[in-house]
């Protein structure tokens, strides 16, 4: 029997058998790809939640992921490592540091980004161009000059340089971003609050800020993780252990000899990373649709 009537009697052909066939492997082959690819990345994740309910001992020989006697004495240890110091200080501060910058970010950077894409002003192609060069400068260059500066202001060991340049405007990747999305926006907008006697102010603040709202989402999602995680900045401005972060914190378990706490480390590395998780997990979606509707999208 030929194919065309295979096809007239409701059977499937021969032919598209054999390419469903294929995509059928095909689709299996990737598949087990992203599974593999997936456990590579999450086992550190595994290793660690599994190394902070082992015993020290345990640490050592056992090369499972998993604990045989699990043990819960590496939360108490990891909390209360530091004599004086809990590790729930460090938490504190670095929810003061990572809420104000991210209060910062939003506030500073949607003022210069509204002032780039709606406002004309004399040399704005210029400086829009010299902001984004900032962004290939690596930041290891800046820290110097800036150390200098904040310390003739004497900030250093307080929370001024971390969270006083949030306010501003000197996260150029957060500029652009906001930028990119507002251009997105039809002026026409600007001229019917222009016409309700709206100046650039209340046009910024009453019309076009509610319409940059996923492009604010994500910025604050990036900047509240990057922030959270930030060791090296925090590690040069902060001298006295009642002004360490997480970061900071857990650097502590490795003394000066180095030795290493494996245990309380894994610990308190899992409950550092709550926070991220929660937040991430509480705005993911608003995260996806920010980043598809924003300039990331090129």
């Amino acid at each position: 029997m030929s194919e065309s009537d295979q096809a007239l009697r409701g059977g499937p052909p021969a032919l598209f058998g054999r390419h469903g066939g294929r995509g059928r492997g095909r689709s299996l082959l990737w598949h087990l790809s992203v599974i593999v690819v997936v456990l590579v990345v999450v086992y550190p994740v595994i290793w660690m939640i599994g190394t902070s309910f082992k015993p020290a001992t345990e640490i050592v020989t056992s090369n499972r992921p998993w604990p045989l006697h699990g043990t819960l004495k590496n939360f108490s240890a990891g909390w209360d490592a530091n004599p004086g110091v809990t590790f729930g200080h460090f938490f504190m501060n670095s929810l003061v540091i990572s809420v104000l910058a991210v209060a910062g970010t939003l506030l500073s950077c949607s003022l210069a980004a509204y002032a780039f894409a709606r406002l004309s002003f004399p040399g704005r192609s210029a400086l829009f161009a010299v902001m984004v060069v900032t962004i290939l400068l690596p930041y290891h260059v800046l820290i110097v000059p800036q150390y200098a500066i904040f310390k003739t202001f004497g900030w250093i060991n307080t929370d001024l340089p971390v969270v006083v340049p949030k306010f501003l405007a000197t996260e150029a990747f957060f500029i652009f971003l906001m930028v990119q999305f507002m251009r997105g926006i039809p002026k026409e907008i600007d001229d019917a609050a222009r016409v309700d006697g709206c100046g650039p102010y209340r046009t910024f603040l009453w019309v076009l800020l509610p319409l940059t709202r996923p492009a604010l989402i994500t910025s604050a999602i990036f900047a509240f993780i990057w922030t959270w995680n930030d060791f090296f900045t925090q590690l040069v401005y902060f001298n006295n252990t009642d002004k360490f972060t997480v970061p900071i914190g857990l650097s502590l378990f490795v003394d000066q000899t180095g030795m290493t706490s494996y245990g309380p480390m894994m610990a308190m590395s899992i409950l550092a990373l709550l926070p991220v998780f929660l937040f991430f997990l509480a705005f993911q979606r608003l995260l996806v649709d920010g980043a598809t509707s924003s300039g990331l999208k090129g």
